[in-house]
Protein backbone atom coordinates (compact mmCIF):
# COMPACT_ATOMS: atom_id res chain seq x y z
CA UNK A 1 0.00 0.00 0.00
CA UNK A 2 1.05 3.56 -1.08
CA UNK A 3 1.76 5.26 2.32
CA UNK A 4 -0.85 8.05 2.99
CA UNK A 5 -0.48 11.50 2.57
CA UNK A 6 -1.28 13.09 6.21
CA UNK A 7 -3.79 16.46 6.51
CA UNK A 8 -1.30 19.17 5.94
CA UNK A 9 -2.80 21.21 8.91
CA UNK A 10 -0.39 21.33 11.65
CA UNK A 11 -1.93 20.21 14.64
CA UNK A 12 -3.93 17.55 12.87
CA UNK A 13 -0.85 16.34 11.25
CA UNK A 14 1.11 16.44 14.70
CA UNK A 15 -1.83 14.59 15.75
CA UNK A 16 -1.82 11.89 13.07
CA UNK A 17 2.32 11.40 13.84
CA UNK A 18 2.08 10.52 17.70
CA UNK A 19 -1.19 8.30 16.94
CA UNK A 20 0.48 6.38 13.95
CA UNK A 21 3.98 6.63 16.05
CA UNK A 22 2.57 4.94 19.35
CA UNK A 23 -0.16 2.70 17.88
CA UNK A 24 -3.06 4.98 18.85
CA UNK A 25 -1.69 4.99 23.04
CA UNK A 26 -1.27 8.54 22.41
CA UNK A 27 -3.66 9.88 20.10
CA UNK A 28 -7.07 7.50 20.39
CA UNK A 29 -8.35 10.03 23.18
CA UNK A 30 -7.62 13.42 21.75
CA UNK A 31 -9.31 15.23 24.67
CA UNK A 32 -10.78 13.88 27.94
CA UNK A 33 -13.70 11.59 26.53
CA UNK A 34 -13.12 12.54 23.15
CA UNK A 35 -12.07 9.52 21.43
CA UNK A 36 -10.49 9.71 17.45
CA UNK A 37 -9.79 7.42 14.76
CA UNK A 38 -7.61 7.75 11.82
CA UNK A 39 -9.45 7.43 8.79
CA UNK A 40 -7.70 6.80 5.13
CA UNK A 41 -9.48 7.69 2.26
CA UNK A 42 -8.48 7.45 -1.58
CA UNK A 43 -8.01 11.20 -3.01
CA UNK A 44 -10.71 11.56 -5.66
CA UNK A 45 -8.24 13.70 -7.87
CA UNK A 46 -5.43 11.72 -7.41
CA UNK A 47 -6.30 8.65 -6.53
CA UNK A 48 -3.76 8.64 -3.67
CA UNK A 49 -4.20 7.53 -0.08
CA UNK A 50 -5.14 10.64 2.27
CA UNK A 51 -5.14 10.20 5.83
CA UNK A 52 -6.88 12.35 8.72
CA UNK A 53 -7.54 12.01 12.29
CA UNK A 54 -11.72 12.89 13.24
CA UNK A 55 -13.25 12.13 16.42
CA UNK A 56 -16.03 9.61 16.62
CA UNK A 57 -18.75 7.94 18.15
CA UNK A 58 -19.94 4.33 17.94
CA UNK A 59 -23.25 2.81 16.97
CA UNK A 60 -23.45 -0.63 17.98
CA UNK A 61 -20.48 -2.06 15.47
CA UNK A 62 -20.50 1.01 12.90
CA UNK A 63 -18.11 4.30 13.75
CA UNK A 64 -19.78 7.91 13.39
CA UNK A 65 -17.66 10.15 12.10
CA UNK A 66 -19.06 14.28 11.22
CA UNK A 67 -18.02 15.82 8.31
CA UNK A 68 -18.44 19.63 9.78
CA UNK A 69 -15.28 21.34 8.28
CA UNK A 70 -15.64 23.49 11.71
CA UNK A 71 -18.72 24.57 10.33
CA UNK A 72 -17.55 26.14 7.04
CA UNK A 73 -19.33 26.71 3.85
CA UNK A 74 -18.09 23.83 1.99
CA UNK A 75 -17.56 19.92 3.18
CA UNK A 76 -13.94 18.95 4.20
CA UNK A 77 -12.04 17.13 1.53
CA UNK A 78 -12.01 13.73 3.04
CA UNK A 79 -15.78 14.07 3.08
CA UNK A 80 -15.44 14.70 -1.31
CA UNK A 81 -12.90 11.69 -1.58
CA UNK A 82 -16.02 9.51 -0.21
CA UNK A 83 -18.23 10.44 -3.01
CA UNK A 84 -15.91 8.88 -5.40
CA UNK A 85 -14.64 5.89 -3.32
CA UNK A 86 -16.61 4.57 -0.15
CA UNK A 87 -14.00 1.88 1.03
CA UNK A 88 -11.53 3.29 3.52
CA UNK A 89 -9.19 2.20 6.04
CA UNK A 90 -9.61 2.92 9.70
CA UNK A 91 -7.36 2.80 12.70
CA UNK A 92 -9.23 2.87 16.12
CA UNK A 93 -6.25 2.72 18.79
CA UNK A 94 -3.95 0.12 18.00
CA UNK A 95 -6.94 -1.86 15.65
CA UNK A 96 -6.49 -1.51 11.91
CA UNK A 97 -9.25 -2.47 9.08
CA UNK A 98 -10.91 -1.83 6.11
CA UNK A 99 -14.76 -0.71 6.13
CA UNK A 100 -17.33 1.43 3.80
CA UNK A 101 -18.68 4.48 4.79
CA UNK A 102 -21.89 5.77 3.25
CA UNK A 103 -23.81 8.68 4.56
CA UNK A 104 -26.68 8.81 7.04
CA UNK A 105 -30.27 10.11 5.33
CA UNK A 106 -33.16 11.32 7.33
CA UNK A 107 -34.32 9.82 10.58
CA UNK A 108 -31.24 8.21 10.83
CA UNK A 109 -28.84 10.96 10.68
CA UNK A 110 -31.08 12.80 12.95
CA UNK A 111 -30.34 10.18 15.32
CA UNK A 112 -26.90 9.84 14.75
CA UNK A 113 -26.01 13.10 14.99
CA UNK A 114 -27.67 13.54 18.54
CA UNK A 115 -24.99 10.49 19.37
CA UNK A 116 -22.22 12.76 17.58
CA UNK A 117 -22.78 15.70 19.34
CA UNK A 118 -22.75 13.88 22.76
CA UNK A 119 -19.36 12.86 21.94
CA UNK A 120 -18.54 16.45 20.70
CA UNK A 121 -21.40 19.15 21.51
CA UNK A 122 -19.63 21.45 19.49
CA UNK A 123 -20.94 19.76 16.25
CA UNK A 124 -24.55 22.07 16.98
CA UNK A 125 -22.46 25.22 17.38
CA UNK A 126 -21.10 24.29 13.79
CA UNK A 127 -24.42 23.64 12.50
CA UNK A 128 -25.44 26.71 13.16
CA UNK A 129 -22.11 28.31 11.02
CA UNK A 130 -23.55 26.78 7.91
CA UNK A 131 -26.43 26.60 5.50
CA UNK A 132 -25.60 23.03 4.25
CA UNK A 133 -26.57 20.03 6.19
CA UNK A 134 -23.55 18.70 7.64
CA UNK A 135 -23.33 15.41 7.02
CA UNK A 136 -22.97 12.19 9.86
CA UNK A 137 -20.62 9.19 7.88
CA UNK A 138 -21.34 6.05 9.01
CA UNK A 139 -18.41 3.39 8.68
CA UNK A 140 -18.76 -0.08 8.83
CA UNK A 141 -16.20 -2.16 9.54
CA UNK A 142 -15.42 -5.35 6.52
CA UNK A 143 -14.20 -8.20 8.67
Amino acid sequence: MTRAMDSPRGWVNEHIQRYVATGGADGHEWKPGVPTLLLTTTGNKTGLPRRTALIYAKDGETYLVVASNGGSAGHPAWYRNLDADPHVHIQVGAEEFEATARTATGDERERLWRLAARVWPAYDEYQTRTEREIPVVIITPVR
